[in-house]
């Protein structure tokens, strides 16, 4: 984005910490800054706090979704209310035709929670629609079973909705296991823990989603998209997420600002089992997002480059990079010598990462095949395994040896594009296993002021 000297200032103002109130054009810019994920509100400073109505915890409804488990959810409303900023919240869990609902409703009660009981097993999206039907605050906070909230969990998301174009806050959700080697590598690359960093929340972008384990929505705009998809028994979160943000909302991602604990799977086979049931929604959710979960997003220009490398053609490869990296500094010229180049190197090496993960995670059964007949797509094969997960745990420096973390990393991988096949298939649609080829530098940006 290319700001003209006003839009630079306010730029200015906005790192100082500086507040409104903001004219009718700057605040068509911080929207815009934060539309596009560029800025990251600090409530209180956002364009249409004043002169709204400051939302507090007492605005909350904490919808539980159950089905069994009643140790967890004992745990789980018992974190609920030793937590004094969460402990006076009406408190629904949705019992979801459990086996077992008369003790899961003992439960309930002890912790002063209201019950509501499905007549039959509808899934995770139904249970949570039915508790927002009940719901009569302003905002409503889905926290699943086997999640633990932690200290002031509550207050830290509900302050995002001092801006009104906010629909939906979720904390992080980190593993909350304990021992063991399956504990160790799930706190590292859990699918729910998606970081330390804010970020706003949209398809294709490095917060994609976040997992419905823990969220607070704005209940309006819930309720004018019809709730969650109830056809959905996994993928539902994600389906919710890019539908809110299509229909122009705000989700916020809130990274170490907030965070709760969840329940790891208990044993290396649960846990392939959860990473084949994500993947299997994958083919669904292209069905009603297409391009939305395409498994690799890169440039052309890094395609071939890594392509005429694999090839056999490394000099080739080197000079496609070195002239693309050329180009984009041309393009940004207002640049600092070295800084765009700079940029599209890294760019390059980045991609050839996201490419060599692609061979193992989506189209492993098509590598594999192209291995059993190629000597050179088996040296590629060899790199891929090998390379990714290094640079990985070198990045994420978990509590385990790269040796053990590759082959979780790698069981991992198949699992979930085992479901991702299996999705397909039944979706009879190969869209989810299609890659978006972009074109590069790309159009230049407009002006803002």
């Amino acid at each position: 984005m290319r700001l003209s000297e006003r839009g630079a200032g306010l730029v200015e103002r906005l790192e100082r910490g500086e507040g409104g109130p903001w004219t009718a054009g700057e605040r068509h810019l911080i929207d815009r800054l934060l539309d596009r994920g560029m800025a990251i509100p600090m409530p209180g400073l956002a364009p249409d706090a004043a002169g709204s109505a400051a939302l507090t915890v007492d605005d909350v409804t904490v919808v539980v979704p159950a089905f069994g488990r009643v140790e967890s959810l004992r745990r789980c409303l018992g974190a609920l209310r030793a937590d004094p900023t969460s402990a006076d919240c009406r408190i629904l869990v949705v019992d979801d035709a459990s086996p077992d609902g008369a003790e899961l409703a003992e439960v309930a009660g002890r912790w002063g929670s209201e019950v509501v009981r499905l007549e039959s097993n509808r899934g995770p999206a139904a249970a949570r629609n039915a508790g927002l039907a009940a719901v009569g605050t302003a905002l409503v906070a889905f926290v699943d079973t086997d999640v633990e909230v932690g200290p002031d969990w509550l207050p830290w998301a509900v302050r995002w909705f001092a801006d009104e174009g906010a629909v939906l806050v979720a904390p992080r959700v980190m593993s909350g296991g304990r021992g063991g080697v399956l504990a160790r590598y799930e706190s590292s690359r859990s699918p729910l823990d998606l970081g330390v960093h804010q970020a706003l929340v949209r398809a294709r972008s490095r917060v994609a989603y976040v997992p419905a384990a823990a969220l607070v929505v704005r209940v309006d705009a819930l309720r004018d998209i019809g709730g969650f998809d109830e056809s959905l028994r996994v993928g539902e979160d994600v389906d919710l997420c890019w539908r809110l943000a299509g229909g122009g909302g705000r989700c916020w991602y809130l990274g170490d600002e907030s965070i709760v604990r969840h329940e790891h799977r208990p044993s290396l086979r649960a846990a392939a089992r959860q990473r084949f049931g994500y993947g299997t929604s994958a083919a669904a959710l292209d069905a009603r997002h297409p391009g939305a979960v395409a498994p690799l997003g890169v440039s052309g220009w890094s395609v071939a480059a890594w392509g005429a490398t694999a090839a056999g053609h490394p000099v080739l490869g080197a000079a496609v990079a070195a002239v693309t990296a050329a180009a984009l500094e041309r393009k940004l010229d207002q640049l600092e010598p070295g800084t765009a180049s700079g940029l599209a190197l890294r760019g390059h090496l980045g991609a050839g990462e996201l490419l060599a993960r692609a061979l193992l995670r989506p189209w492993w059964p098509i590598t594999l095949a192209a291995a059993l007949v190629s000597r050179r797509v088996r040296r590629v094969v060899i790199a891929a395994v090998l390379v990714p997960p290094l640079l990985e745990w070198r990045r994420r420096r978990p509590h385990l040896d790269p040796l053990r973390w590759t082959m979780f990393s790698m069981a991992d991988d198949v699992a979930y594009s085992a479901g991702v096949w299996r999705g397909a298939w039944t979706m009879r649609s190969a869209g989810a296993l299609v890659p978006e080829i972009r074109s590069w530098p790309g159009r230049r940006a407009g002006d803002a002021g």
